[in-house]
């Protein structure tokens, strides 16, 4: 190519090899609790039974008080809060010792796939309380008594399990 002052152009650079360095917008420090990922984190530290959230508690204690009929499922309500308790103490360390300064990865990307994950696994607990507490009115428990020779057909949930349940599955979606 023949530049219009008669000399040689040099050739454009490679659009494909070329990236901006990632700004972080994301403060360090104590600064961080002042923004909206900030406060997330905190409010999903705070409601977590992890730490002693109340929220988290609460899901806790009325998952526990059903007897746990369904220990893979429910049991995974309980595998989620404990998770996301001990990854949002450790993600609000990273911002609040400065350690995002120290590790060069796009933090605002990071933040928000973070964010999208908790959710994913906290809406998927939410469903999977729902359908235990849904199964409230099938037989799925069967006594058989030897000595007099009987099977006692009995709902997975009594009432009282199903209140609870019920309350868990609000619970959950409040958290």
């Amino acid at each position: 190519m023949i530049s219009g002052r008669g000399g040689a152009m040099p050739p454009p650079p490679n659009a494909t090899a070329y990236y901006p360095p990632p700004r972080i917008t994301l403060p360090s420090g104590v600064e961080i609790l002042r923004t909206y990922s900030g406060a997330f984190i905190c409010l999903e530290i705070v409601s977590d039974g992890g730490t002693g959230g109340l929220l988290g508690a609460i899901v806790w204690i009325l998952v526990a008080a059903t007897g746990i009929p369904l220990a893979l499922l429910q049991g995974w309500v309980m595998f989620v809060s404990v998770t996301a308790c001990f990854t949002s103490a450790s993600f609000l360390c990273v911002f609040l010792f400065s350690y995002r300064e120290r590790i060069a990865i796009d933090w605002n990307r990071l933040d928000f796939l973070y964010h999208a994950a908790v959710f994913v696994f906290y809406f998927g607990s939410f469903l999977l309380q729902a359908a235990t507490t849904s199964l409230h009115a099938h037989p799925f428990r069967i006594n058989f008594h030897a000595s007099t020779n009987t099977t006692v057909h009995s709902p997975l949930l009594n009432s009282h399990e199903y209140n609870l349940s019920v309350a868990a599955t609000v619970s959950i979606m409040l958290v």
